[in-house]
Formats: structure tokens, sequence, C-alpha cells
């Protein structure tokens, strides 16, 4: 039996090898940022998000803490951080599962079916049950402002508002875990 660690970069190196961009934070393989696809077919086709990954040391019997650093409107995703609420990573993850259905399966298949009655977002589970032409258009218009190429490249998605001042530009590098996504507009 191979050990976690051998596990993990085993993991991270298919991802990297696949058709997925993997940037690496920290020159380690605990830490890196994926750039991520809407689903064809669905209201986030060809919206591009980044997506903040971090593997726990016990990768893969602990799942992958995972977030949106561009924004995203959607009922299973907090807006401020970025953090995704889906139960085959929160709850029944297994060490079957690798980083390869995490971006092929599990985040397509959230974008394509959300769930309105366990959001972390619940003003898109309101609007979407409520209104969904509505919910829709919304969806939309935050991949049009906030997912598109440009917005993950060469800078962070805060400064892509705005507002965002000098001062407010860092080296595109997060200090802590808790910096996983941009901060909301005041």
């Amino acid at each position: 039996m191979s050990s976690p660690s051998k596990r993990r970069d085993m993991d991270v190196m298919k991802l990297m090898m696949s058709d997925y961009a993997v940037e690496p934070i920290n020159d380690g393989l605990n830490e890196f940022n994926v750039e991520f696809h809407g689903p064809k077919e669905s209201l986030y086709e060809g919206g591009v998000w980044k997506v903040r990954v971090e593997l726990p040391d016990a990768y893969p019997y602990k799942s992958p803490s995972i977030g949106f650093l561009n924004k995203i409107y959607h009922p299973n995703v907090d807006e401020m951080s970025g953090s995704v609420c889906l139960d085959v990573i929160n709850q029944s993850w297994s060490p079957m599962f690798d980083l390869i259905n995490v971006f092929e399966v599990f985040l397509p298949q959230l974008l394509l079916y959300p769930n309105p009655s366990d959001p972390l977002n619940g003003d898109a589970a309101s609007l979407m049950m409520k209104d969904r032409k509505q919910y829709d258009e919304k969806v939309k218009e935050y991949c049009e402002r906030y997912a598109k190429k440009e917005n993950i490249t060469s800078k962070p998605a805060e400064e892509s508002d705005e507002e965002a001042s000098d001062d407010d530009i860092s080296d595109g590098r997060s200090a802590s875990s808790d910096d996983v996504a941009g901060h909301a507009d005041p």
C-alpha cells in the first residue's frame, strides 16, 4: 500500500498532466490553484474560475479543501469566502476519489445541479426558488463580470473591482488559508 504522500504526489501530477492549468503555491504539492471552466450547456458555460485546492497531510484519507477565488453566484458556494458546500467533498469523501474527480465530476455536477435547500449563499438559493429567470440572469451577469480568463491571470480576483486602489494590490500570493476568495463589495 502506498503512503498518503506518494498518493498525493501522484494525484497532483495526474491533474497537472491533464488539461487543467495547475499553479503550485509555495513550491509544494499541498496547495495549488486550478483553472476551472464552467460545464458545457450550463449557465456557467464560458466562465473560467481559479479554484484553490489545499490538501491535508492525511490526503487521500481526508478530503481536499476547495474554494473559488473569483466570484461565482451559486446557492452552494459562499460568495464571500468561495468555499463549496458539496457532500461528496465535505462528508462522504473516500480515498477512492482523486483530484481529477473533483474537477471532472464533482464541481461540474455542483454547477449543473445546484441544491437551494442546503445553501451557503442564501440570497442565491432564495432567488433560485422564487424567480428562476432572474436567478439565471444573475448567474450569467457574474460569469460575464468575474469569470473571464483575464480575471484569473496575473492578478487576484479582488483587484478587478473598480474600487481597488494601488495600496490594495498584493503580489498574488495568499498569506493565509483564510484569504481564499475576494472581498464583498461594500
